[in-house]
């Protein structure tokens, strides 16, 4: 069976568009639903479901994506070692990303990787923790950014620790201290982090017996920042999500100094451009933490 059907029926699941797989392949619309009918009609069942808000992968299409998944990145990781034995690092390249890494990491690592290797194509997709690594696992990126996470099924290169800071308006009663003790932090009201990956938050509260009279949980850092700022409570996020300039807020180190690990997760035998990437990012940022 031709491997584009495989990359169509891919292609078609992430931009759920027939319209829009056919211009990022560079094939027609035609080409990409014969694509589909034809695997439909080799595995004698629907895989794509049609309906008025777009297009979405039937329960047997959803059963039989991992696979297809791993079959496409089976093929590109086999290209890149051809052409890494040519000296040449080609084919694409997808990566797993999550906002203050965008910001504040990225952006350099891939301008050095552009000039490193040319011909690569690089892919970014946006998560959380969880979900970035999930998709490694399954083959769905080649690398993402992460907290520092252990599992037998990826490997994680630590790149970066990033300080976790408490924010807290003129107002608190906290603002003229140069650090903040845990016990301190139970007494204000408090606004939760909730992002997926913010999780950190919680295990150091956690680790640090800190109960804290939570008032809201919310999933944007700036909407945290906007609730502190109107006195409503106080909270702690990593430095790198917290903009360079925050007055009147101040973000004020903890008394015993927490950290979360940023790291960049592979699986345990990454394709050569992961590698590429992985042992740049390190360059770029630094040579890594234990």
């Amino acid at each position: 069976m031709s491997l584009i059907k495989y990359q169509v029926l891919v292609k078609v699941d992430e931009v759920k568009s027939f319209t829009k797989a056919a211009d990022q392949l560079g094939l027609t619309q035609s080409a990409v639903s014969h694509a589909v009918a034809g695997l439909e009609e080799e595995f004698g069942f629907r895989l794509i479901s049609r309906h008025r808000s777009g297009i979405s992968l039937t329960r047997e299409g959803m059963q039989l994506l991992p696979s297809i998944q791993r079959i496409v990145r089976s093929d590109e990781k086999l290209h890149q070692e051809a052409a890494s034995i040519l000296g040449v690092t080609g084919g694409s390249l997808c990566i797993g990303v999550f906002t203050s890494v965008s910001r504040h990491l990225l952006p350099q690592i891939i301008q050095v990787m552009d000039k490193k290797c040319p011909e690569l194509q690089i892919r970014l997709t946006e998560g959380n923790y969880e979900e970035i690594e999930e998709q490694v696992i399954s083959g769905k990126l080649d690398c993402g950014f992460v907290n520092k996470y252990h599992s037998d099924q990826l490997t994680v290169t630590p790149l970066i620790r990033d300080r976790i800071l408490c924010i807290v308006s003129p107002k608190s009663v906290l603002y003229n201290q140069t650090c903040i003790s845990f016990s301190q932090m139970e007494q204000e009201p408090f606004i939760m982090p909730a992002f997926g990956g913010y999780h950190e938050v919680k295990r150091i509260l956690a680790e640090n017996g800190v109960h804290p009279k939570i008032r809201f949980e919310l999933m944007e850092e700036n909407a945290i920042l906007a609730m502190v700022s109107h006195h409503l409570g106080i909270s702690i996020l990593p430095e790198l999500v917290i903009p360079g300039n925050i007055t009147p807020l101040k973000a004020i180190p903890l008394e015993k100094d927490s950290y979360r690990t940023i790291g960049l997760a592979t699986s345990t035998h990454p394709s050569p451009a992961a590698k590429q990437f992985v042992a740049i990012a390190k360059q770029v940022i630094g040579n890594g933490v234990s």
